[in-house]
């Protein structure tokens, strides 16, 4: 049997090689021309590391997977006159890790507005002189150990402090306090993503990356020191937040997690209609424009009040305060019968239907949407805050434009809010990869446009997605066919202004959908996606993760779609350069000849329009590319046709769609 089995398997060997020669015969040499190299596109051991104990094979966490854990108390208040917040902070920090720590590093956000900062110089965009603040005035640091506190011996270093320790923090749960007072003056329109702005009723605080924060300890970096210049973002431990805000009686707090005392701080009025929109579809006004500025909207004319909230497995908290906020709120239905509440808090500038007046519905329908797809939202308030950051997300609060309307608005609030999925609740380290959240987010936004009031938005073709509003697989040719753009894995704050958005949104997106449209399916992706979303939900992948869990949940070795989409910027270009009936008869079927010339392998589709006015259609696998650079086949049409096409709805991108289409001879 084994000899006989040995003999067929070799003559079909040869049967196929025959064949295979054959295919490129009486072609002429100027045809097959090709950059492709099937053995560089689709060489093996794409994954140089071994899975471990920590990270499985299979791209979920492994069996001794750990993370550290961070837990805060903080205690605001805000100066308005001064612009000024001042805090007392303690910190709980639990070492899970298998090391002992003898110090420990913080991330100190607030010092890239200092004159000196290194922010200031890793591009040409310079802040002018009155852009600048003293970031963080750090009043004491103290440590608690063994509940003995003592002054810290600490150093700041640009935007991190390190806090040296003369016992080390125990391995495997050792606990340490650390209890800092500061102030700092918040930044204005310069701010980026924290500010303070003037509107007719008064200002708006945007309140973010306000208190000291640790940095994560992981099994990849160690320390993750990395400090805050601007494009990479956050990456930050998980823990339960604790946070309550000072301010002038006058002012409206709207901030992420549940407010914990809502008599203190809201009338008996505001608290009935904030039950009301917990039971309402349609959005309910907590507080009218006609209300803003009116002292009855308040609970009492005192000099200031105390707003008290409490986030729970959150990695961050912001918040927006001002006395020009309407307000108002709907609730959001979620699997499984949970609920949570959608609000907006707005000026009267940005009333109107065509534009705030929608934000909680828009707020409500992205997340219903991407509860009910990818993971539940685990939080119990989400809110929509207009100020002059124009677009930034934390958990359960995001800033959005102050001056958007219609699409604009829903798209941005979709964007944002669909943050809380990454990096939120999945915990990727924006300021070394992020494609990991803007190209994650960028892509479950698309379907969001499309599903929101049956396609009211839809599609979306926004800046973060096409640039120039045509078809996404046109738009991208450009971006990799310059010489000069960085590749997807190149760090955020290594990546060029004029390049960012290609590279770290609309690049990383777009391969998600060639992944899930024409590669794996619908079904198959969205089964090995959501594994990867469980799986890493409140836990930080890494990049080999997320290929590991793709590969494995869809059962596909997608090494040659790393490699090519997301190491290296393949081009593409599919060329058709012969279509004839077999034997010259119409009845034997259509021989096509298919050229491969760039060094990107993709399956595609070939459609014959017939001249009966109907249309066949053939799909070819990438493993058509897996050895060839040019495939022959005989498509088994028996009447005639009129012309034979390439990739004919254009989904693939394809740099040269001249030669994807002939007259059949």
């Amino acid at each position: 049997m084994k000899l006989k089995f040995t003999i067929l398997a070799f003559a079909l060997f040869l049967v196929i090689s025959t064949r295979a020669q054959k295919k490129t015969d009486n072609i002429p040499t100027d045809t097959i021309h090709s950059n492709y190299n099937p053995a560089d596109l689709f060489k093996p051991s794409f994954h140089t590391a071994k899975g471990d104990e920590f990270h499985s094979a299979n791209g979920a966490p492994g069996a001794k997977y750990w993370q550290n854990r961070a837990d805060y108390q903080l205690k605001a208040k805000i100066d308005t006159v001064n612009n000024t917040l001042s805090a007392d902070e303690n910190i709980t920090y639990t070492n899970n890790s298998p090391d002992a720590l003898p110090y420990l590093w913080l991330q100190l956000d607030q010092n890239t507005y200092k004159a000196d900062a290194r922010s200031n110089f890793y591009t040409d965009i310079q802040p002018k002189p009155d852009q600048h603040t003293n970031g963080y005035q750090i009043a004491s640091v103290y440590i608690l150990q063994n509940g003995k506190p003592e002054k810290a011996d600490y150093v700041i270093t640009d935007a991190r402090m390190q806090v040296r320790l003369a016992k080390a923090v125990t391995a495997h749960g050792g606990k340490i306090n650390l209890l800092i007072k500061y102030h700092y003056t918040v930044p204005g329109d310069f701010g980026g993503r924290t500010d303070y702005a003037v509107t007719k009723k008064g200002k708006i605080f945007e309140i973010a990356q306000w208190f000291p924060r640790m940095c994560v300890y992981d099994d990849s970096q160690g320390w993750d020191t990395l400090p805050f210049l601007g494009s990479g973002e956050f990456y930050c431990e998980y823990g339960d937040i604790d946070y309550s805000v000072t301010v002038p009686w006058d002012m409206i707090v709207a901030g992420s997690g549940e407010l914990v005392n809502p008599n203190e701080v809201l009338t008996a009025k505001q608290i009935s209609r904030l039950a009301q929109a917990h039971n309402s579809d349609k959005t309910v006004m907590i507080r009218t424009p006609q209300e803003v500025g009116d002292a009855s909207s308040r609970p009492v004319r005192q000099s200031l009040l105390t707003w008290h909230f409490k986030m729970h497995n959150t990695r961050d908290v912001a918040f927006g305060a001002s006395k020009a906020f309407v307000w108002d709120a709907a609730r959001v239905n979620l699997p499984g019968g949970k609920k949570s509440l959608a609000m907006s808090v707005y000026p009267v500038e940005s009333v109107g239907n065509d534009a705030w007046g929608r934000a909680t519905e828009y707020l409500k329908g992205s997340i219903e949407y991407f509860s009910s797809k990818w993971f539940v939202y685990p939080y119990p308030v989400a809110v929509n805050e207009a100020g002059i950051a124009g677009g930034m997300e934390y958990p359960g609060i995001v800033f959005d434009g102050i001056t958007d309307k219609g699409k604009d608005l829903f798209w941005v609030t979709a964007h944002e809010i669909g943050h809380n999925w990454f990096p939120m609740l999945v915990g990727s380290d924006e300021r070394r990869y992020g494609w990991m959240d803007e190209g994650f987010n960028t892509f479950i936004d698309v379907y969001a446009s499309d599903v929101f009031n049956h396609g009211e938005y839809a599609p979306k073709r926004d800046a973060e997605y096409a640039p120039g509003g045509g078809n996404p697989a046109d738009e991208i040719i450009p971006i990799i066919a310059d010489p000069q753009m960085p590749v997807i894995m190149t760090a955020p704050d290594a990546t060029a202004e004029k390049y960012r958005h290609p590279i770290t949104y609309f690049k990383p997106a777009f391969g998600l959908i060639l992944l899930r449209e024409q590669i794996l399916g619908k079904d198959r992706f969205d089964y090995a996606f959501k594994n990867y979303i469980h799986n890493w939900a409140f836990k930080h992948p890494q990049p080999d993760d997320f290929f590991r869990s793709m590969e494995n949940g869809a059962g596909e070795d997608l090494g040659w779609f790393w490699r090519g989409w997301f190491y290296h910027n393949y081009q593409l270009d599919l060329a058709l350069t012969s279509a004839k009936y077999v034997n010259s008869d119409a009845k034997n079927g259509i021989q096509i000849t298919i050229v491969n010339k760039e060094q990107m392998a993709m399956p595609f589709t070939v459609e014959v329009k017939l001249k009966n006015g109907g249309k066949h259609r053939t799909y070819f696998p990438v493993e058509t590319w897996l050895q060839n650079k040019v495939t022959t086949f005989i498509i088994p049409t028996t009447t005639e046709a009129e012309l034979v096409t390439v990739d004919p709805d254009n989904a693939l991108p394809d740099i040269n769609r001249g030669n994807n289409s002939l007259k059949v001879k």
